[in-house]
C-alpha cells in the first residue's frame, strides 16, 4: 500500500482506477508545487499533465512505492528538463512596485508572496527545484536529494546558494520601491 493513500484508507493496486483516484487526490498539490516551479498557472497545469503521462506508464510499478513522492521527483526533473530544452529567456512581465502599501496593507502579505514567487522564478532551474522541494514543499535534505538524485552536499551548498540570490532579489527590489531591508 502507498503510504499517501493508506493513510487514508485508500488501497493501492496499480489499477487505472488507483491512477484516477490518486490524481484526483493530489491534482491541487501537483499543481501548486509546478507552479511554484514555472511561475505560470497554464504551463503547471501542462507540465503536471505531462508528467501524470509518464507516470501512468510505470504506474505499477510506482504505486507498490509512494507515488506522490515519485510523482513529485518525476515533477520538479521534468520542469528541469523542460528548461534546459528552452534555454530562451523568457519576460512574465514587470513586477510592479508597492511603493503605496502601508504596514496595515490587507494585500501586503499577497504581494510579499508573489515578490518572492517572481524571485525563485529568476533561479536556475536545478537550484530553483531544490528551494521549492526544501522550503516550500517542506522535504528534508535527504527527501529533496532523492528526488533529484543529488547529493545531500549538493543540495545543501544549492538551497544556500539559492537562498543567497533570493535575499539578494528581494533587496534590489526593495531598494528600488523604497520599502524593508533584509537584514
Amino acid at each position: 500500500m502507498s503510504t499517501a493513500l493508506a493513510e487514508r484508507g485508500v488501497a493501492v493496486d496499480g489499477t487505472e482506477e488507483d491512477f484516477a483516484r490518486f490524481v484526483r487526490t493530489r491534482w491541487d498539490h501537483l499543481v501548486r508545487t509546478a507552479y511554484l516551479l514555472t511561475g505560470d498557472r497554464g504551463r503547471a497545469e501542462d507540465l503536471v499533465q505531462t508528467t501524470l503521462v509518464k507516470v501512468h506508464r510505470r504506474w505499477a510499478h510506482v504505486a507498490a512505492e509512494s507515488p506522490y513522492a515519485y510523482t513529485r521527483a518525476a515533477l520538479a526533473n521534468e520542469s528541469a528538463s523542460w528548461w534546459r530544452r528552452r534555454r530562451v529567456a523568457e519576460s512574465l512581465g514587470d513586477v510592479p512596485a508597492h511603493a503605496d502599501r502601508s504596514p496595515g496593507d490587507a494585500y501586503a502579505a499577497v504581494d510579499a508572496r508573489d515578490e518572492l514567487a517572481r524571485a525563485v522564478l529568476q533561479l536556475p532551474p536545478r537550484m530553483r527545484a531544490v528551494i521549492v522541494l526544501r522550503y516550500f514543499e517542506d522535504l528534508s535534505e535527504a527527501d529533496t536529494a532523492a528526488a533529484l538524485g543529488m547529493s545531500g552536499g549538493s543540495v545543501k551548498s544549492q538551497a544556500s546558494r539559492g537562498l543567497e540570490r533570493l535575499r539578494a532579489v528581494m533587496q534590489v527590489q526593495d531598494d528600488a520601491t523604497g520599502e524593508r531591508s533584509l537584514a
